[in-house]
């Protein structure tokens, strides 16, 4: 699985595995853009319930008695829990403690750990042009977030934030194992075929977790309703996090990890810190810099060292 043919990456399949790194950068932007309009958690809640309401024409059948969901629940509680419930409500809560740059060093650190849990979960092997593709493409992370310059990195300072979001991309590798590697008779025939219906279940049971979560936030809050600031900012954001992070890149990712395996897969979601770089220096008025340039050729050279035989 850590070895795939080049053959496979075809350009659909990059350009599936493209487009959830584009949508998460742009999901940091907006996160840290309404930090102070909505509750971390919250947001999550928010984003997945409108999803699921999206979904609904499409998939409500996978609510009705007798789909496959509730007779599979475990399985679904668990990818729901992982991928819907925990990566994104850690994230918004890192971001509240934490700098963008810090935040995204860290969520880079997922193909190591999707590379580990494939050998400690699946005894899939670790061969050394998948070491060496994950130091190519982490290499290319650090020339971006240091932006080019090496002291810069080294004055990066962790904080209880940066602890979130190892945990999410720790929760986020294993999610996508379960994905690749699904245990026999675990989900569902007429679910797992359909994208949509598949993308329900985990999403009913995510908003159960985040939901519950959403009200020990609640409870937390000093202020109660005061901490949420309705308008069209509010509303845009959710808009774009509901329709783009959530639908589109789930989808995207789902069917790249069917067509590469989580490990290749996990190479091309280090496009996501540089991604986010050029987004921000274009809402900033910067001008790109040759460092971008670098920071690219190392994450793609990565990508295609770990897709080779």
């Amino acid at each position: 699985m850590s070895n795939v043919p080049a053959s496979r990456l075809s350009a659909t399949t990059v350009l599936l595995l493209l487009m959830p790194p584009l949508m998460w950068a742009g999901n940091a932007v907006v996160g840290r853009m309404v930090n102070g309009l909505v509750p971390p958690i919250l947001l999550n809640t928010l984003r997945w319930s409108l999803a699921i309401v999206i979904l609904l024409p499409l998939a409500g059948w996978v609510l009705r008695p007798g789909s496959g969901l509730w007779s599979h629940w475990k399985r679904f509680a668990l990818l729901g829990m992982l991928g819907v419930g925990s990566y994104n409500a850690l994230q918004y809560l890192a971001l509240k403690t934490s700098t963008p740059v810090n935040v995204t060093l860290v969520a880079a650190s997922t193909p190591v750990w999707m590379l580990l849990l494939g050998q400690l979960l699946y005894g899939v092997p670790v061969s050394g042009r998948a070491a060496l593709g994950a130091l190519l493409s982490l290499c290319g992370v650090m020339a971006v977030l240091s932006r080019g310059d090496i002291h810069g990195l080294l004055a990066v300072r962790l904080v209880p934030g940066d602890a979130l979001m190892l945990l999410a991309a720790i929760l986020w590798a294993w999610y996508s194992w379960l994905l690749a590697r699904p245990a026999p008779g675990s989900e569902p025939p007429a679910i797992k075929a359909d994208w949509a219906a598949f993308l329900m279940a985990q999403m009913v049971m995510g908003v159960a977790w985040s939901g519950l979560m959403s009200a020990v936030e609640w409870q937390l809050l000093p202020a109660g309703p005061s901490h949420i600031q309705w308008g069209w900012p509010l509303a845009a954001a959710l808009l774009f996090v509901t329709l783009g992070p959530s639908l589109l890149a789930y989808r995207c990712w789902g069917a790249g990890v069917a067509r590469v395996g989580p490990a290749v897969a996990g190479f091309f979601a280090n496009l996501t810190p540089l991604f986010a770089g050029l987004m921000s220096a274009t809402l900033l008025g910067e001008h790109p810099q040759p460092y971008h340039a670098l920071g690219f050729a190392l994450i793609v050279g990565g990508i295609v060292v770990s897709s080779r035989r």
